[in-house]
């Protein structure tokens, strides 16, 4: 895991200690780490490339397709 250190504003400061007072988390480290991965995931950061993405719809495009010989005629 990695660790850093922050600066935040006096105000988003006492709003961690506020949801931890009221039990929304457990303790700081908690609150502020369950906050960044809301904010990260709220933002859309994708760990695909834009080649990778292609890839898979090519990939996922192939895989659907069906060989028509390989249809079973129901009996009627």
């Amino acid at each position: 895991m990695v660790t850093f250190e922050v600066t935040l504003p006096d105000r988003i400061d006492s709003d961690i200690d506020r949801l931890v007072d009221q039990g929304d988390f457990l303790n700081r480290e908690q609150a502020i780490e369950e906050l960044l991965s809301l904010g990260v995931s709220a933002h859309g950061v994708s760990h695909e490339t834009e080649d990778e993405l292609s890839e898979d719809l090519f990939t996922q495009a192939v895989d659907d397709q069906q060989d028509p010989a390989s249809y079973q005629d129901e009996p009627l």
